[in-house]
């Protein structure tokens, strides 16, 4: 009987001892967080900065630790197929959703690709335990299909959107600080989805508060501009150009009012302003050249509007509903100012609606504490070693006969909209970042603007892969 007892105890502790290598298996994967470009590295940014909570007892208050500081990354920037916001008015969700559940698929899967000088290889990598989904196009759009196409997947893989972060954050936000129009600026993508004023009255219904007024402007052309995207910015210009897909004189979704220029009050320096000249020397055409006049534009768009739907409320909070917009933060605030400060004939044109501050909420924290407790819920925290965060993009596949590129090497507008989904092709490569899928411009605003992120990629540069001398510099120097 004594012996019966020990095999059973010892078949017991067998069977114990390998649930308990499988978790710490998977508490030891990375987490992954994906976005349409670059944009996402604010979120992961935020991430690498929390100090919320107490690390030890999950509680709610600052220890002077960071709140990841065992966990480890990996960033997917699906830049070949960005910007995601275009897809709706292109009637093409169902590619867009596609796109989306690729992305999933990349993290949740072992390999990625690395060009050789005649092809293409694989190499292996870990998958993830959670997916923070770092777009708000993809948030409103897939979110429920993410998280029913995880459930068919091996490991029961959670997954966390931006949308419902930002719109408790501007509810929060309003009823310490008083009632105020809800601004929401985001992607057309995200705009058209109606994913912020959805969420944000359903909050305040749970809340029992009154709903409140809300105003949406989608940014056409400014993620993509700050991504540096060729239908909407290429700052070797000096010319109008016929495949330029931003606002304009002659766009007839995006005219460039030439009533409201003073208040515009585009930046005319170098090339960041584009005019088609006639022989009078009068613009018959402008073109923006610049992310601080996509910015320019948008938010007088917005007060326009305001002003248009006559309401009494002046707008005091602004939701940042794309993850690219954190990085000209400064430029918003500052042109704000700037627009509450206008006048016209003497009258201050748009005071009546605008509050003297605006609190611009970044989902990108909330999302981050949201992330958080999601893993302690889970028991997913990493006990084992940390490794390094590592950082993929996805780049045309060249191989491809029927491929169509821009002069910067990216899809063209056609190609990159004109395809259909369920077509079983392999349209781009995901590798990791380099020198050469991220521009030099592109690397000094993450150093600026994303210091924690920017700390990371310079150490996946210290490697003797693709490492590029600015990289290895600023490695030099401190990182």
């Amino acid at each position: 009987m004594k012996k019966i007892s020990a095999i059973f105890i010892l078949s017991i502790t067998v069977v114990i001892s390998a649930a308990q290598t499988k978790k710490t298996n998977t508490n030891a994967l990375p987490i992954g967080v994906f976005d349409s470009g670059t944009g996402g590295l604010t979120v992961l940014n935020a991430i690498l900065s929390l100090d919320y909570f107490n690390n030890v007892t999950g509680e709610p208050k600052p220890d002077g630790k960071p709140d990841f500081e065992k966990e480890y990354f990996q960033f997917l920037a699906d830049q070949a197929n960005m910007p995601y916001g275009n897809y709706a008015a292109e009637n093409k969700t169902d590619l867009l959703k596609e796109h989306i559940l690729k992305n999933v698929d990349f993290l949740l899967g072992k390999n990625y690709a690395q060009h050789t000088a005649t092809n293409w290889e694989s190499k292996p990598k870990p998958g993830v335990k959670m997916i923070v989904v770092a777009c708000n196009t993809a948030t409103a759009y897939a979110l429920p299909e993410m998280k029913a196409y995880l459930k068919t997947r091996p490991g029961n893989v959670s997954c966390i959107g931006v949308i419902d972060a930002g719109a408790k954050a501007a509810l929060e936000w309003q009823e310490k600080n008083g009632e105020g129009l809800i601004g929401v600026f985001a992607t057309a993508g995200t705009v058209a989805s109606d994913g912020y004023p959805r969420t944000i009255k359903a909050f305040a219904k749970a809340k029992g508060i009154k709903e409140p007024v809300i105003m949406s402007q989608g940014g056409a052309g400014l993620a993509e501009s700050i991504d540096r995207d060729w239908a909407y910015f290429v700052d070797t210009l000096n010319a109008t150009r016929n495949d330029y897909k931003g606002p304009s004189l002659k766009n007839k979704n995006y005219t460039i009012d030439t009533s409201l220029l003073a208040a515009y009050n585009f930046n005319k320096a170098g090339n960041k302003l584009l005019c088609e000249y006639d022989d009078k020397g009068s613009c018959l055409d402008m073109q923006l050249n610049d992310p601080a006049n996509y910015v320019r534009y948008h938010l007088v768009g917005l007060l326009e509007n305001i002003l248009r739907s006559n309401t009494e409320k002046q707008m005091n909070t602004l939701i940042l509903g794309c993850t690219h917009y954190p990085f000209m933060k400064d430029t918003i605030r500052s042109v704000l100012n700037e627009l509450y400060n206008y006048q016209t004939n003497g009258n201050y044109r748009y005071r009546k609606i605008l509050a003297s501050h605006v609190e611009l909420v970044d989902p990108a924290v909330e999302t981050a504490k949201e992330a958080y407790t999601a893993l302690r819920k889970l028991k997913l925290q990493n006990y084992s070693k940390k490794l390094p965060t590592r950082f993929y993009i996805s780049v045309p596949n060249t191989a491809l006969p029927e491929v169509e590129l821009q002069p910067d090497g990216w899809f063209t507008y056609q190609y990159k909209y004109g395809r259909v989904a369920g077509v079983n092709k392999e349209y781009i490569k995901v590798v990791p970042f380099d020198d050469k899928n991220i521009s030099a411009a592109t690397y000094s605003r993450f150093r600026q603007v994303i210091p924690k992120v920017y700390a990371e990629i310079a150490n996946n540069f210290a490697q003797p892969v693709q490492a590029t001398s600015s990289l290895k510099k600023e490695k030099v120097k401190g990182f």
